[in-house]
């Protein structure tokens, strides 16, 4: 395996973090490159960027996108307070997996999150994504909450 590096997303990276989430048939959320979704695309990567407590990260091999996270850091009034780290939009493209390098991604995560000063990170997965589940468990990862979401 070539070597692997993980870094702040770019707009050069846009298209290919699209991409993986457009490849992903139980994470897509209807995600697509288009002349027409470009710009909503850019201007949710400004936000983030513009956010102190978001981080947009994308792996890198041979010069290749090859996974995207983000992270938000939530400041809680529970728990007396500790910094949550939210890991969510977890991407590995799929001739990657079972590689190492979803593990690379959570272990940078964890850096980052502890470099921040948080205390916890926590991640929801699809409820369907079974391999997922006892990947994030191999971890250490707890199941401990039932997620709900309502569309506005």
């Amino acid at each position: 395996m070539s070597e692997i590096l993980i870094r702040r997303a770019s707009e050069a990276d846009l298209e290919a973090i699209v991409g993986l989430h457009a490849a992903d048939e139980l994470g897509g959320h209807g995600d697509q490159w288009t002349a027409a979704t470009q710009p909503a695309y850019r201007e949710a990567l400004r936000r983030i960027a513009d956010s102190p407590d978001n981080e947009l990260y994308v792996t890198v091999s041979d010069a290749e996108v090859i996974g995207s996270f983000q992270l938000t850091f939530v400041p809680a009034i529970t728990n007396r307070g500790t910094l949550r780290c939210v890991l969510e939009a977890v991407q590995v493209r799929g001739d990657q997996r079972s590689r190492g390098v979803g593990a690379m991604m959570v272990a940078f995560a964890e850096g980052r999150a502890r470099a921040r000063g948080a205390g916890i990170v926590q991640l929801t997965s699809n409820k369907r994504r079974l391999d997922a589940h006892r990947f994030y468990e191999r971890l250490g990862y707890k199941r401990s909450h039932e997620g709900f979401k309502k569309i506005l």
